[in-house]
């Protein structure tokens, strides 16, 4: 018994004719009474009681009819979830992203399910070289990072720059004057900064501008997850530098944050995949809402 055979019993028994179940197959009658009279030599039973041209269903051509329906609305269904898997509509979408840059994804993963309602999502977190081994190793298909990143082996969008911000517990505040401080506002102050698990990154970047300003700053702490640095300040262990973009996430009534008026420093930051990867459409039409 295969689906060709199930397709044709079920449109006879749909029909009660094998004359209108042939038309309505666009086949002739006599291979269909042919395949008719397999399937119930195979089964070993009669699957229905001919009264002149009208077929009615026995006991066992009703389990087979119910049994039958149901595999071949499966089938139906199969197809119609593959085709759109492949069009893009239909499937789960893998994403990798460095926590501070989180801020780009809430409004355009909304956006996304918005026309897209049957893509679901699977989000990873980790630090840029963190997310750019994930999309190499195939774990997830983009990555948001922060740059630098080595990119030989990934195509990417670059994302806006953003402004760093001094953060500072409410009752630990620099002294300064309206409502930016200057790099040396971090002088005396225990540093909380972002460091990478491996490579080159904002860590580095931070401590160069401070040099740039005469001094060596205190690093009280490093820590590749900005929520822990950020848990840290709010209970006033000391301050931090993080792009702006950061706070959207993670909101304390204990936290203040300072644009830095005299930083030459920018966040960077970029939307990557895997060059010469074949990207599921539903990543292609995820990437078309950043450019």
């Amino acid at each position: 018994m295969d689906i060709k055979q199930l397709k044709y019993f079920y449109a006879i028994a749909s029909e009660g004719q094998i004359t209108r179940a042939a038309k309505k197959l666009h086949m002739a009658q006599p291979p269909l009474s042919q395949q008719l009279k397999s399937l119930e030599t195979e089964l070993g039973v009669t699957l229905f009681d001919r009264n002149g041209r009208t077929m009615e269903l026995t006991q066992a051509g009703t389990v087979l009819f119910e049994k039958a329906e149901r595999i071949l609305n499966e089938i139906e269904e199969i197809r119609v979830e593959v085709k759109e898997s492949n069009e893009g509509l239909r499937g789960k979408l893998a994403i990798g992203t460095v926590k501070s840059c989180f801020s780009y994804l809430p409004e355009r993963i909304r956006d996304f399910r918005h026309n897209y309602p049957a893509v679901s999502f699977l989000l990873r977190d980790g630090d840029s070289y963190q997310i750019g081994e994930l999309v190499k190793s195939r774990v997830v298909e983009l990555g948001i990072v922060r740059l630098p990143l080595e990119m030989r082996e990934f195509d990417h969008i670059r994302l806006q720059d953003e402004e760093y911000v001094g953060v500072f517990h409410q009752n630990a505040l620099p002294n300064q004057h309206g409502r930016a401080v200057s790099m040396t506002a971090f002088k005396h102050v225990p540093l909380l900064l972002l460091h990478r698990v491996s490579g080159a990154g904002q860590y580095e970047m931070i401590l160069e501008e401070c040099k740039k300003h005469g001094f060596e700053p205190t690093v009280l702490c490093e820590c590749p997850d900005v929520s822990m640095l950020l848990a840290l300040v709010a209970k006033g262990v000391g301050a931090t530098i993080v792009p702006r973009s950061t706070l959207l996430s993670f909101q304390s009534p204990d936290l203040v944050a300072f644009p830095i008026k005299n930083a030459e420093v920018r966040a960077k930051s970029a939307l990557i995949w895997l060059k010469h990867r074949h990207l599921s459409k539903q990543a292609r039409r995820f990437v078309e809402g950043f450019r």
